[in-house]
């Protein structure tokens, strides 16, 4: 998988996330780690999947918000 960085949140600090990057097929989000109570609420986490939390404004940037 060949990223491509395309934006990080300003207000994140001297580096890390959130940020958004595209990848062939679709985009790839890096933020925090969700706790293990916030976790057991997903729905069919599979066995590789995980799941992170995303400020609106990194999101929003896909729409041009």
């Amino acid at each position: 998988m060949q990223l491509q960085f395309l934006w990080k949140d300003a207000s994140s600090g001297g580096g890390g996330c959130p940020a958004l990057y595209a990848v062939d097929g679709g985009y790839v989000v890096q933020g925090v780690k969700l706790t293990d109570d916030d976790r057991a609420q997903l729905r069919q986490l599979a066995e590789g999947e995980d799941a992170v939390f995303v400020p609106a404004n990194v999101l929003d940037r896909l729409r041009g918000a």
